[in-house]
């Protein structure tokens, strides 16, 4: 289970692509959640399956924990501690390039004493070493501060696959003895429409991200494999929240739309492994971050505890 703070909660400017993604993309061994530079980005609970000799690791990407402005970035939150009481350990994904903030303190403070606590130092390519060693200490401080012991503290590049190993054989020591949950050749337990509708939006993060932070919803509407031919037809829809946005989004003559479109469909075809052709079309869902009726059908379901 991986653990971060986002804009709004940490306290400092959050920069770089996400905390956690990359880490899990590196243990893992293959792209299954989504990255972007921008925070937020995260909104699902996703599973990646990492297989290994004699052992089975359930390595589970939430969104990041921030402060909430919209009823979706409530549920969010609660999705985060629905899921902080069925894992067995944690790691705090802490950038090198970044302080540590109050933000992450009360991270700490949320997760039941039960959890074995992994402290991932990441992005340690974009320093110096003596910026990694100060880091530690910092760290081995916020220790102190919290009244936590950290079960290990392992400075990490996931772009660079740097001691991203060593991370998942010290996890793997202590993972609780059972069978196996997922078959050996699983990697992620989303569906197909949901990862597709993931890889949509990711394109879309990439290329509105200024004009349209958080306004994007994706769903996939129709997948057809072609009986002819080796294609498969994809037909997505992008939700906005007002008709300005549906402009935007489109763009001049369709030119972003049709941006979009490309970088969606090289990730499609990558994740398929096989052609696709890809329709997409704008759709106005006003206020959908404010709407439980639209949350729901968009599968943010409201915690039966609420």
């Amino acid at each position: 289970f991986f653990f971060q703070a986002e804009d709004g909660i940490r306290d400092t400017s959050v920069t770089g692509v996400q905390t956690c993604a990359l880490p899990i993309y590196a243990l893992v061994g293959e792209k299954v959640v989504i990255t972007s530079h921008h925070p937020n980005t995260t909104r699902n609970s996703i599973r990646g399956i990492a297989n290994g000799d004699g052992f089975q690791m359930i390595l589970v990407d939430t969104p990041g924990v921030h402060k909430p402005k919209t009823l979706l970035g409530t549920r969010l939150n609660q999705m985060v501690t629905e899921n902080i009481s069925d894992v067995d350990a944690v790691v705090i994904c802490l950038p090198v390039d970044e302080e540590i903030g109050s933000g992450d303190k009360y991270l700490i403070d949320q997760l039941p004493e039960k959890v074995n606590i992994y402290v991932a130092l990441t992005k340690i390519d974009k320093v110096a070493k003596p910026n990694v060693a100060n880091k530690l200490i910092e760290i081995s401080k916020l220790e102190t501060e919290v009244k936590r012991n950290f079960a290990e503290i392992v400075p990490i590049s996931a772009k660079k696959n740097d001691q991203v190993e060593k991370l998942k054989q010290l996890i793997t020591k202590n993972l609780p003895i059972g069978p196996a949950l997922y078959p050996d050749d699983s990697v992620v337990d989303l569906t197909e429409e949901q990862h597709i509708a993931d890889l949509v939006r990711e394109a879309a993060i990439e290329k509105l991200y200024e004009e349209l932070p958080h306004s994007v919803m994706v769903q996939v509407d129709e997948i057809k494999r072609r009986t002819d031919k080796p294609l498969i037809d994809i037909f997505a829809s992008l939700y906005v929240e007002r008709d300005s946005q549906k402009g935007i989004i489109i763009g001049p003559k369709g030119d972003k739309l049709k941006e979009i479109g490309i970088a969606a469909r090289s990730e499609i075809e990558k994740y398929l492994n096989q052609k696709v052709f890809l329709k997409l079309q704008v759709k106005v869902a006003k206020d959908w971050q404010q709407d439980p009726k639209l949350l729901q059908k968009l599968g943010f379901t409201q915690p039966v505890s609420d």
